[in-house]
């Protein structure tokens, strides 16, 4: 899921440069214990029976967390470390709405995960309180549940800088043009990752993806749910294929949307260096769009033309930041927008063309920090910092800048959009202060049903690749292909070859006896 203007860590100004969590291999002889029988596995079984006796005590939902009813808000308690169960707790804030169908339709509860590391769920039952008709099949037979992450939101928050400071603009240009700049924004990332360990406390060292899939599991015993029925879009892919892993005879129904790579050799580092590379390509689709309608938007009618006017925008900003606010980074963060989201194209496309129009109001009003929005500005810099948590104590990364400086600057030459600022995002854990762990080995588990990938074939955030290593791993899985389409999240789009397939698995449990190619969605409008 995008963070909207979520500030890199070196002061980059990166709307969702996260990659969905990646998935690795690891050698039972690993540091975690991830094996049943290990004591993660006895804690997790105990917190689980424990919340199952719980329950959840539903209660109409706190004023400030924005959900009215129907929906409801309540707790789950969890270990913050599952190897000590009758240690320190947490709570995990979690939401529903009730199903819409009879009690004979009803199947149990769906939870969802929107990605990350940092998003949270909190919104996915207003899904059904404003009837979007994608889901009116799917919430006739579940109650919808979203939940805040451990570290996230309303879930025991955590914090790595102060957020009014995290949030100030204009940053420095994420494309280095010296040796200073470059340690100046070393300096910047290494402050960062002391400052998470500062304010973050003894819980940063349990901000992992395991740990969240125990708490997931828990959150499914407090339902009342024999078995997960579970929805994951990008970060929430790692997240279920990670659940799929570890508990596999818990999984009822899984689908994966938006998915990363399960290579070893992806996680975190590769992976990243991979998605610079696929947003460049998508960053060429909308420069496509925009110049085929240069009729609407006068920013230049092909391809080079609209580079020519971004390079010609950077510049300017760069010299001049618009409104004192928006510079290179800033304007790379709003930017980010259209590879990412073909909802997105427009009115990035829009506000751009008033720019070039004489009208720099709309690209500033988009891209610089709300300063007096102190509840946005938390929720942007906590999102930030469980992305960087879990991101750099689920991996080993490289604590050579040598090796760093080298695959950037080589990644740049070919994909100068967004390389950059991707690194200075994910610097901090070059020199991480906790232990950095090795990834579970995602593979299929006794007891796993078949698993639906959902992938659009020109994803910026996960390439394709990606859901094909899944495939791949997932005995009995089945892949839908969204081909010559590049919106990250599918399953919210309008295509009924992917939106009846996706009722017909959660609704009847049916999957097709093979893979299925759909022709794209509609091509946003100008």
């Amino acid at each position: 899921m995008r963070r909207t203007a979520a500030l890199g860590a070196a002061g980059s100004l990166v709307a969702g440069a996260l990659i969905a969590g990646a998935i690795a291999a690891t050698p039972a002889s690993a540091g975690v214990n991830h094996q049943r029988g290990s004591a993660e596995d006895r804690g997790v079984k105990l917190a689980a029976a424990r919340a199952a006796d719980a329950g959840v005590d539903w209660q109409t939902c706190p004023k400030d967390w924005g959900l009215d009813a129907p929906i409801q808000c309540g707790f789950v308690t969890v270990p913050v470390d599952y190897a000590k169960p009758n240690g320190k707790k947490i709570k995990i804030a979690v939401d529903r709405a009730k199903s819409t169908g009879t009690k004979g339709e009803r199947q149990g509860s769906l939870v969802y995960n929107p990605g990350g590391p940092g998003g949270s769920g909190l919104r996915f039952p207003t899904r059904v309180t404003t009837k979007n008709p994608i889901y009116a099949k799917m919430a006739k037979a579940y109650d919808f549940v979203g939940f805040d992450p451990r570290g996230v939101g309303h879930s025991s928050p955590i914090s790595c800088a102060d957020p009014q400071e995290f949030v100030k603009a204009p940053k420095a240009d994420p494309v280095p043009d010296s040796e200073a700049d470059k340690r100046a924004q070393r300096k910047l990332a290494a402050e960062y990752a002391e400052g998470c360990k500062e304010r973050s406390g003894s819980l940063l060292r349990h901000m992992t993806t395991p740990n969240t899939v125990r708490d997931l599991d828990v959150v499914r015993a407090a339902l009342g749910d024999k078995k997960l029925n579970y929805l994951g879009v990008s970060y929430g892919t790692y997240l279920g294929a990670v659940y799929a892993t570890l508990f596999p005879d818990h999984v009822r129904r899984m689908l994966v949307d938006s998915v990363v790579n399960p290579s070893r050799e992806k996680v975190w580092y590769q992976a990243n260096l991979d998605q610079d590379l696929a947003f460049e390509t998508r960053w060429g689709d909308w420069k496509k769009w925009v110049a085929k309608n240069d009729a609407t938007y006068h920013i230049g009618d092909t391809p080079e033309k609209v580079q020519a006017q971004w390079e010609k925008l950077r510049a300017a900003a760069k010299k001049s930041p618009l409104g004192g606010k928006v510079g290179p980074a800033e304007l790379t963060g709003f930017f980010q927008n259209a590879p990412y989201y073909d909802s997105m194209w427009a009115p990035v496309a829009k506000a751009w063309s008033a720019y070039v129009a004489g009208d720099e109001k709309p690209i500033i009003e988009n891209a610089a920090p709300d300063m007096s929005d102190k509840a946005g500005n938390i929720a942007s810099e906590n999102g930030n910092a469980v992305y960087t948590a879990v991101e750099c104590n689920d991996a080993k990364w490289p604590t050579s800048w040598q090796r760093w400086d080298r695959d950037n600057t080589r990644i740049h030459e070919k994909a100068p959009f967004m390389t950059w600022s991707n690194a200075w995002m994910n610097l901090p854990c070059a020199t991480w202060p906790e232990k950095q762990q090795t990834p579970v080995n995602v593979k299929t588990g006794k007891g796993l049903p078949s698993v639906l990938i959902v992938q659009s074939e020109r994803d910026a955030a996960t390439p394709y690749e990606g859901a094909v290593e899944l495939h791949r791993r997932l005995a009995g899985s089945r892949m839908i292909t969204e081909k010559d389409a590049g919106s990250h999240g599918v399953t919210g789009q309008v295509n009924p070859c992917i939106n009846d397939r996706v009722d017909a698995y959660f609704v009847d449990g049916k999957t097709d006896a093979k893979d299925v190619t759909c022709t794209p969605h509609a091509t946003p409008k100008p």
